[in-house]
């Protein structure tokens, strides 16, 4: 039997080249031209496929010879591209990357030379011209049994550079098919395992939209359906379900339970097939919404995904958690892969999850990533005494005990890497992902399974009957017993009021005289998790403990601030006189108040209050500005007349990072214009800083900073460095505006610790240091910001250590009775008592508080 299929690989000569943005670019662009598209993917990945899917609007499918076996790559691309016009693949990696010490097994290249398909190669030229002709003559000439039939060049800076790279490649023989330029509208976002799932982005559809048109204009489709239609004819029937399978158990169907929704994306199309073919009917269920599994459920499957990303909401649907414990319980035939075995766990980071296995999961920054090959030590649900699969793992998370270990549960898999698992004749649960596909066998013992279990329901009226106590849920999730709150707390007369009693508690408790004098810190009190101060809750760097040690030696002497003002310089390539340190950002705000008689001052609002309060102890009548739209700067606002505006980058309380071009439309002769840049260390390379920071940059430099006359900007290393308590800072800026300043200093205002902490925190060991909290600081952020997206709360999207989330009046004063501190919000003119703002912690502190929050809001 023989299947005419035009069909082409799309690979790329390393990962990064932007294969999953122009492959996904090209399904959906053909697609619009009226042809019937499969996508593929090499490798074992569940991400990508969903991106096919959608442009593609048929599932997504995946092609790994190590998962499947290579005999089934070709049965199964006929089988996923069934009816199609044109199937695309693609690649993973580099072109000839594979498993380490196979000489390319299981690489793209494999793949391709296995389905006799040609190769589309996409190249990143954004870092060279000519060069890229060499790479390319490589790919070609490294294994000639892999045709590659084209190229096209991604992210392109301009038509110059495009044409000397298409000149370059005449001479490799190989035809340029596309030029698609920079634009990263069209990328798709990230997140701690690559690309954020298309079913979790609710503008994955207009994203797909703008790309398909982008590279409809790119790239040359009717050259790409040629090079596709080039490919010869392939030999051998598709694969089919019920042939790898068999007859279905005798009986009715059952109803096999699938966890889907935004936080389950990750199965393979086959196995829902393989289920069907063996009497099963598939019936998806949502853990972030669902309080019950589907009717008549014989069986559980809980895939892969991002539980970590959803866990707040999952936790707080506890339904859906105690109806899955006792199906668990009752001995419900269940396969949990990675994901799921993270929710079959008592707890994940913190936040209460089912409670089926006797452990508890955690975030880890440490990936584990690769394929296995796995043996079961023991008859369990899916395998028998020393049945073999290959599989892969792939997870930032650790689970305590890794495996089984008593007599309700054993070992699921032993490996070279050691046991792993849960297992036992009902359940299966491990980060082990399987494609049943390449083991249809593992399918056919959970389907037999399933038929022979007895169907399951909640209770015979329809309630749920506990199984057993719920042991899942830690201190502090929402309780209202004095041995349930966080250590350090004592549970008063008034707990368990309501919300809108406890806030006017919390008012009353946090009224001050002037609301502006009001900060973070009189919030985060004893017995509290603080998530309302914005200092790094990392540890503080050893060289940064040495320097302020050392500066014990120096005390007897009175504190010079010269050698850190020289220093600070140095770090911003500026000369020594247009630096002055300072004792924090605070004494900053006080000297700019008193330096000159100013006639018109303005502060942006909302922002940091202590500008505000300092003008006004100096005896001037600040004039509020509001930010616009989305708390966007708008320049116009500001009054012609202001000779001192005063405005925040990134701004506290909303953390918005403005535009460089939007405060250097504020600047003009006789007006200071003061920029509060406290958590510009926290912003990846310091983008739209004015400190005065290496020349050339757009937004950066000394063109943005000194060029600008009377441009002031404060910079603090309280926050970045976790050090609120040595009080250090500088001002940067014109020498004549500085005078004005230190004339208004009192003597050895900075102190000795000060001074060396300003010399430390600006040397090259800390440049390197912040560059990797600024990563961290975004990579914890999206946690948070993941986990207010699934509870519906609204919030700002934040470049600071911070985020302002609208939760509600209320809320702020019972998380705070439920052990949690947080900002509020209504200090800070231009917003109310329904914002706080939450500082961004680690990742298993703000999944318990996410958890905390979707209790309270509940």
């Amino acid at each position: 039997m023989s299947t005419v299929l035009p069909r082409l690989v799309v690979a790329a000569p390393a990962s990064g080249h932007g294969k999953t943005t122009i492959a996904t670019g090209l399904m959906a662009a053909l697609a619009r031209t009226g042809l019937k598209v499969s996508g593929h993917k090499v490798g074992p990945d569940y991400i990508d496929p969903g991106y096919h899917a959608l442009a593609t609007g048929l599932p997504g499918r995946n092609l790994d010879p190590h998962l499947l076996g290579e005999e089934r790559l070709v049965p199964l691309l006929q089988h996923g591209a069934a009816g199609a016009d044109l199937a695309v693949v693609e690649g993973v990696m580099g072109l000839h990357d594979g498993m380490l010490g196979t000489d390319g097994y299981a690489s793209t290249a494999h793949v391709a030379r296995a389905t006799d398909s040609p190769v589309v190669l996409v190249v990143d030229v954004s870092s060279a011209s000519r060069s890229i002709a060499a790479l390319v003559q490589g790919m070609v000439a490294f294994d000639t049994s892999v045709r590659v039939a084209g190229v096209v060049l991604n992210k392109v800076g301009s038509t110059r550079h495009a044409d000397e790279v298409v000149r370059a490649l005449e001479s490799t023989g190989v035809p340029v098919l596309g030029i698609v330029h920079r634009d990263d509208g069209v990328v798709a976002p990230s997140r701690h395992l690559g690309l954020v799932p298309a079913a979790e982005r609710d503008d994955a559809a207009a994203a797909l939209d703008r790309l398909a048109t982008r590279v409809a204009k790119a790239v040359d489709l009717e050259e790409v359906v040629r090079i596709a239609r080039s490919a010869p004819t392939l030999q051998g029937a598709a694969w089919d379900a019920a042939d790898e399978v068999g007859p279905p158990p005798a009986g009715p169907r059952r109803v096999v339970a699938v966890a889907g929704g935004r936080s389950f994306t990750f199965r393979y199309a086959e196995t829902v097939e393989l289920l069907d073919a063996l009497g099963c009917d598939v019936r998806v269920f949502d853990p972030l919404h669902d309080e019950s599994l589907p009717e008549g459920t014989s069986g559980l499957y809980l895939g892969g995904g991002f539980p970590e990303v959803h866990a707040a909401t999952i936790s707080a649907n506890e339904p859906l958690r105690h109806a899955i414990a006792d199906a668990v319980a009752a001995g419900v035939p269940t396969v949990a892969e990675c994901a799921g075995l993270l929710y079959l766990c008592r707890s994940l980071d913190g936040a209460p999850m089912v409670g089926a296995l006797p452990a508890d999961a955690a975030m880890t920054p440490r990936l584990t990533l690769g394929y296995r090959t796995a043996v079961a030590p023991g008859e369990h649900l899916l395998a028998p005494v020393g049945g073999r699969v290959t599989g892969h793992e792939f997870h930032r998370t650790h689970v305590t005990p890794s495996s089984g270990a008593d007599d309700a549960f054993g070992v699921a898999w032993t490996s070279a890497h050691g046991e792993a698992g849960f297992a036992s004749p009902t359940l299966h649960a491990s980060y082990l992902h399987t494609h049943w596909a390449g083991h249809p066998r593992m399918a056919a013992r959970f389907a037999a399974a399933v038929h022979a279990a007895p169907r399951w329901s909640s209770s015979p009226d329809g309630e749920r009957q506990r199984a057993r106590p719920d042991v899942s849920r830690p201190p502090g999730s929402g309780c209202s017993t004095s041995e349930d709150l966080p250590a350090g707390r004592v549970a008063d007369a008034g707990e368990g009021r309501a919300s809108r009693g406890r806030i006017e508690t919390t008012r009353q408790r946090f009224s001050a005289t002037d609301p502006l004098r009001h900060h973070g810190d009189v919030e985060a009190t004893e017995g509290l998790v603080d998530l309302a101060v914005n200092v790094h809750d990392g540890p503080r760097p050893t060289w940064l403990d040495d320097a302020l040690r050392s500066a014990l030696d120096d005390v007897g002497r009175y504190p010079d601030a010269r050698e850190a003002e020289a220093a600070a310089a140095r770090r911003h390539v500026r000369p020594a006189d247009e630096v002055l340190a300072t004792a924090g950002a605070a004494e900053a705000f006080t000297l700019l108040a008193r330096a000159r008689d100013w006639q018109h001052p303005v502060v942006v609002h909302p922002q940091f209050t202590e500008p505000d309060v300092a003008l006004r102890q100096a005896g001037h009548d600040p004039q509020h500005v509001r930010l616009g739209h989305d708390f966007a700067l708008e320049p116009d606002r500001v009054p012609d007349d202001a000779d001192l505006v005063v405005v925040g980058n990134p701004t506290n309380p909303t953390g918005v990072l403005h535009p460089a071009w939007a405060i250097r439309a504020l600047a003009r002769p006789g007006r200071v214009v003061v920029v509060d840049e406290a958590f510009m260390d926290a912003v990846p390379g310091e983008q739209h800083s004015f400190a005065g920071a290496p020349a050339g940059v757009p937004g950066r430099g000394r063109q943005t900073g000194t060029a600008l006359p009377g441009v002031l900007v404060v910079r603090s290393l309280t926050k970045l460095w976790s050090i609120p308590g040595v009080r250090a800072g500088y001002v940067l800026g014109d020498p004549d505006l500085l005078a004005d300043l230190r004339a208004q200093q009192p003597p050895w205002s900075v102190s000795t610790h000060a001074a060396a902490a300003i010399v430390a925190c600006t040397s090259d060991d800390a440049r390197a240091e912040a560059t990797r909290r600024a990563a961290d600081v975004g990579r914890n952020r999206a946690v948070l910001t993941d986990g207010l997206d699934e509870l519906g709360v609204h919030h700002l999207p934040s470049s600071a250590p911070f985020v302002l989330a609208r939760v509600g009046p209320g809320v702020h004063g019972a998380l705070r009775d439920a052990g949690w501190a947080v900002r509020r919000a209504d200090t800070f003119p231009g917003l109310d008592d329904a914002w706080i703002r939450v500082a961004v912690r680690a990742p298993d502190v703000t999944r318990r508080f996410l958890a905390a929050l979707a209790q309270v809001r509940s």
